[in-house]
């Protein structure tokens, strides 16, 4: 469940051109009313020209190595992450400003695809109502069918129909913090561009989460404030295990506050101890 109320309108129209045809042969759905229109690419310049792809082969060769090892040293991705096309959707209950609405933008870049309530989607679905938490192990899943979240706010979820709106796969996302304008150091207060992000992260299919954050400013300080949420999460194999590493960042941060809190005491609040009166003084 996310909320945006921060960015400004995106630049450009709706829509992203031409579609291609063979855009869904790698995915059969029972029914044609669950296929989203939008996919992640994992390229966030995958409908440039080909004269310029062609024109970066060089460079991109040249520099693949260095990247792999990049993306490897933080945590939060390899060389071996999906790279594939991937269905993005979400319900939108017009709850937020259009031109400020992270979904609404992805949108109109053509990431995402608004479904109807009552529309069944069979990949995960990020819900508050779910009562288990993602992991790892459900990349299968997400490769498969892709990920789904619900763009409201957090102050009217009592109006959402959740039982219009269900998944086979519901997921919570653990601990992390929003960096989005209106929330920014917030816990859990992601909106809908940081949850689907998240999402790809968690389940080893980094380019897909860096391509959605490409389209705002703000967009990069996600997976560097949230690197060490991220990185543990990525190892776990279980949502026991992601809840564990979760449950662990809380106890550990509750301390450092306290340890703070304590310091700040000794301290006298003024950020320096107090020295023994002198002889005078004391006089």
């Amino acid at each position: 469940m996310v909320r945006e109320r921060g960015r400004g309108r995106g630049r450009g129209g709706r829509g992203t051109g031409p579609r291609r045809p063979d855009r869904y042969d790698r995915y059969t759905f029972s029914d044609p009313s669950t296929q989203p229109e939008a996919f992640v690419t994992g390229s966030a310049d995958s409908d440039a020209s080909a004269s310029t792809d062609e024109a970066s082969d060089a460079v991109d060769e040249a520099s693949s190595d260095d990247d792999a090892s990049s993306l490897e040293e933080d945590g939060l991705g390899s060389a071996l992450d999906l790279v594939t096309s991937v269905p993005v959707a979400m319900w939108d209950f017009q709850h937020c400003d259009p031109r400020r609405c992270s979904g609404k933008k992805l949108s109109r870049h053509g990431l995402i695809k608004e479904m109807r309530v009552g529309q069944r989607f069979r990949g995960i679905v990020l819900t508050p109502h779910a009562t288990q938490v993602l992991s790892p192990a459900d990349a299968p899943i997400l490769r498969e069918y892709g990920v789904a979240v619900v763009e409201c706010s957090w102050a009217r979820l009592d109006e959402i129909p959740f039982s219009k709106i269900k998944s086979p796969h519901e997921r919570l996302l653990p601990r992390l913090m929003a960096t989005n304008p209106v929330n920014y150091g917030k816990l859990f207060k992601l909106n809908c561009v940081e949850a689907l992000a998240a999402a790809f992260y968690i389940c080893q299919a980094r380019p897909q989460g860096d391509q959605l954050l490409a389209k705002f400013a703000w967009g990069e300080n996600f997976p560097v404030v949230n690197q060490a949420y991220l990185a543990k999460y990525r190892q776990c194999r279980s949502a026991a295990e992601v809840v564990a590493a979760a449950d662990q960042f809380a106890a550990d941060e509750e301390l450092e506050r306290q340890e703070r809190r304590l310091a700040s005491t000794q301290l006298g609040g003024y950020g320096a101890i107090p020295l023994p009166p002198t002889d005078d003084e004391e006089e």
